[in-house]
């Protein structure tokens, strides 16, 4: 399977338009912990101009969402933000990132309706943040891949390490993502989709 994600289309608000030669979609979403760059990769690799909920974080936060590492982050997700991306001709694919915070976690329930799978990012720095995200990933039989984001500060670690402290199976595909850079989060997102397909297509082991 030889999928392709175009570059943005250059004009005027020419990139809002989508191609009469379309007739099919998918939807995947973003997940992960508070300020690990969900917004960040949506709007990296959207070819139109993306829709966010970001907000100014407030002093009602305190207390609440812990910035422990992300000490400069002002703004946070709220709702959802949205992108979208053309694979071929004739498939394009609707990408929505969720908050991280679980006091938003209510929204997951539409978020996710319709959707393929998704991709899990993740801060080396604050590897329990991802715990409760892969839980409910897997209480609601979601497939998903796995994408450590890159942060100037953030530990590296084998990948190995990795499944064994979040407890992640060898299929599931773990490896190394720059949110903020277009080609990388691409990849991330070709990533989910040929992991999708190889779960459609394997043949299950006799019992």
């Amino acid at each position: 399977m030889d999928f392709r994600i175009s570059e943005p289309v250059v004009g005027p608000r020419s990139e809002d338009i989508l191609p009469h030669s379309v007739t099919s979609a998918v939807k995947i979403v973003v997940v992960g912990g508070f300020g690990v760059g969900k917004t960040t990769l949506v709007g990296s690799v959207s070819e139109i101009r993306p829709l966010t909920t970001e907000e100014t974080m407030t002093q009602a936060s305190a207390g609440v969402d812990d910035l422990a590492g992300i000490e400069r982050k002002t703004e946070t997700t709220v709702a959802m933000d949205f992108g979208r991306i053309t694979l071929s001709e004739e498939l394009v694919l609707y990408l929505f990132g969720t908050p991280g915070q679980q006091r938003f976690w209510f929204l997951w329930n539409g978020l996710f309706q319709g959707s393929l799978g998704a991709v899990v990012l993740i801060d080396t720095r604050r590897l329990e943040d991802s715990f409760d995200v892969m839980e409910r990933l897997e209480e609601r039989g979601t497939p998903f891949v796995v994408a450590l984001n890159s942060f100037p500060d953030a530990p590296s670690y084998p990948v190995s390490e990795i499944r064994t402290a979040l407890d992640i199976p060898e299929s599931v595909p773990v490896f190394d993502c720059d949110a903020r850079d277009r080609t990388s989060s691409r990849d991330a997102l070709l990533t989910l989709i040929r992991y999708l397909h190889s779960l459609t297509t394997t043949t299950p082991e006799p019992r």
